[in-house]
């Protein structure tokens, strides 16, 4: 489906108005009115990243409670183990507690549930084992927000609970010995969109202020901190939450300690994956490097073996580790392109993605660890909610499925709230969440999601749409203009990079598909005298008509630089293409 093209409007007075006041470039002052930053106290907090920008972790909801448990615990010597999720997110933030305890002198372990056998979050199973184990502290990372009847569990069995999280709550919480959560009830932290390994951090760094007695933390600690910060980066990237505020904090200097000093695992895939060639790190690092290679492993039910290489001490166990889970995401990247595929072909062959209000598509033996980012590839591509299930081959009646929301501003767990009668369970967030199922039951929720969806669609007027910045002609785009562009990162979810757009582009040479499958594509695109390089990630099926057009294109567009071989040079990455003119406004950038 394609999506209409927003201008943001342009108001060249105000532009003007923040580019003097706060000494901006221009285009700088452009892309910051459109994203609602008008004066210069306001650019100045947007862009001022500096480490003294983080709140006292003492503020957030819970960690006094947490960190008086932990302490009494590290003195103690009480087994505790952290209890994580298997996405990369729920890793990194189990890896930051379980480095800083150890540290501590804390006799901690690890345990994550094997993602195809126990499925998400705190499992009774599992909670019973550990407790048989002798383990009497669990501190959750990532899940437990909603476990109700778990916390009663660990009750029952003499088992003190701590949780951990940043998930959406439910009408009641659980009975825990504490619980740190941004958006805790009753609670005014500033900025509630920190994700799971955010939350770990904050505790982590309190944990270790309140054993050093104040605010300054001793050498060794204060290096962990510091190389946590990475470990936090790559969980809130991986878990797309808003890079403002924190967010952007922890991330801009994360990248920079993933390039400096990571943990000596992420230091070898970091070197395995050859991004130690690089002069600089950056959120597409994070986003198409190293988060789907640790997704990788949770994926295949091997997540314990991604936290060991985020634990692990320099030496060959973390070169093997680093080397093995950079082929399991070979293997991943297989299994991915199956059931994308089959389930591409289902909703093109027995629904009508074009007009219906979401998409519910299902499988017999589709890899569970894949169906969620094959239901975010389908959102994107039909600008609409898609939920993709896998069905069990072995003939059970329960099935289990993950959806995303395709870049739209529809509530995916509303939605699915409203369906939860016919519904074993579900969870997650407004843009990503995981269901299970009766087999049985799926036509019906099938019926009764979409028709959520609906009316969601009517209520909130959604139209899937591209919002663009501003119109910029190839030959506005200079090395200088878009290394301009690139003081508004850290780029991701809630800051993205700026899309541009252009009108009269033609195609300097055929285009052609490219990457693993030909999953990409790759275009020279001449607009006057000068000539870029483009290429769409994940859209290699616009190859043919793309070359069939027979004249001029507008682009949408982001313009990056691309570096090879020590030299940098422009190029951009497609959003978006259309061949027939619309009347639009457009606001022009300045260069």
């Amino acid at each position: 489906m394609r999506r209409e093209w927003r201008i943001i409007p342009h108001d060249a007075e105000r532009v003007e108005s923040l580019a003097r006041s706060a000494s901006l470039p221009h285009v700088v002052a452009q892309l910051l009115v459109s994203r609602g930053v008008y004066d210069a106290d306001a650019a100045e907090k947007f862009l001022d990243t500096k480490l003294m920008g983080l709140r006292d972790p003492k503020l957030l909801p819970g960690v006094i409670d947490a960190t008086a448990i932990l302490v009494r615990a590290i003195d103690q010597k009480k087994p505790i183990v952290i209890y994580g999720d298997y996405d990369c997110d729920g890793m990194t933030g189990t890896a930051i507690l379980v480095n800083g305890l150890r540290l501590l002198g804390a006799d901690v372990s690890y345990f994550v549930p094997n993602r195809l056998e126990e499925g998400y979050g705190l499992n009774e199973d599992s909670i019973r084992r550990l407790a048989e184990r002798g383990k009497q502290l669990i501190v959750s990372v990532d899940c437990g927000i909603t476990s109700v009847s778990h916390a009663e569990l660990c009750k029952e069995l003499g088992v003190e609970l701590i949780i951990t999280d940043h998930h959406t709550m439910g009408e009641q919480l659980p009975d825990a010995a504490a619980v740190v959560h941004p958006r805790l009830p009753g609670t005014s932290y500033p900025f509630g969109e920190l994700c799971g390994a955010g939350v770990a951090f904050k505790l982590a760094w309190a944990l270790c202020q309140e054993k050093c007695g104040g605010k300054k933390v001793s050498g060794p600690l204060r290096r962990f901190l510091m190389q946590s910060l990475g470990l936090a980066a790559i969980g809130t990237v991986a878990d797309v939450v808003p890079l403002l505020d924190e967010n952007r904090i922890l991330v801009e200097h994360g990248l920079r300690i993933l390039k400096e000093e990571p943990v000596p695992g992420l230091a070898e895939l970091i070197r395995v994956t050859k991004l130690d060639q690089a002069s600089r790190l950056d959120t597409e690092s994070i986003g198409f490097t190293i988060a789907p290679r640790l997704n990788a492993a949770g994926r295949l039910g091997q997540a314990q073996l991604a936290i060991e290489l985020l634990t692990i001490d320099a030496g060959e166990r973390a070169k093997q580790l680093a080397e093995y889970i950079h082929q399991l995401n070979v293997t991943r990247d297989s299994l991915q392109r199956s059931v994308y595929l089959a389930a591409n072909k289902q909703a093109k062959e027995e629904f009508n993605p074009e007009k219906d209000a979401a998409l519910v598509l299902s499988g017999v033996g589709w890899h569970q660890g894949v169906i969620g980012v094959v239901a975010g590839r389908l959102a994107e591509k039909f600008a609409k909610p898609v939920l993709v299930i896998s069905l069990d081959a072995s003939g059970k009646t329960e099935a289990v499925g993950s959806g995303r929301v395709g870049g739209t501003n529809i509530n995916l767990y509303d939605a699915l709230h409203e369906c939860e009668d016919r519904l074993v369970r579900f969870g997650g967030h407004a843009a990503a969440a995981g269901i299970t199922i009766k087999e049985g039951d799926l036509n019906l929720f099938r019926e009764d999601f979409c028709e959520a969806v609906s009316k969601q669609w009517i209520e909130k007027q959604v139209v899937p749409e591209i919002a663009i910045d501003a119109e910029a002609t190839l030959g506005q785009l200079t090395l200088e203009v878009v290394k301009q562009v690139e003081t508004l990162a850290p780029f991701g979810a809630g800051n993205p990079r700026p899309i541009l757009c252009c009108r009269g582009v033609e195609l300097e040479e055929p285009a052609r598909r490219m990457g693993s499958g030909e999953r990409h594509l790759s275009v020279k695109l001449k607009q006057g005298a000068k000539v870029v390089r483009a290429v769409a990630f994940g859209s290699g099926d616009w190859c043919d008509e793309l070359n069939a057009v027979d004249g001029p294109i507008e682009i949408a567009y982001r313009p990056v630089i691309n570096e090879f071989r020590g030299f940098r040079n422009v190029e951009i990455h497609l959003v978006d293409w259309r061949a027939k003119s619309v009347n639009a406004e457009m606001a022009v950038i300045a260069s």
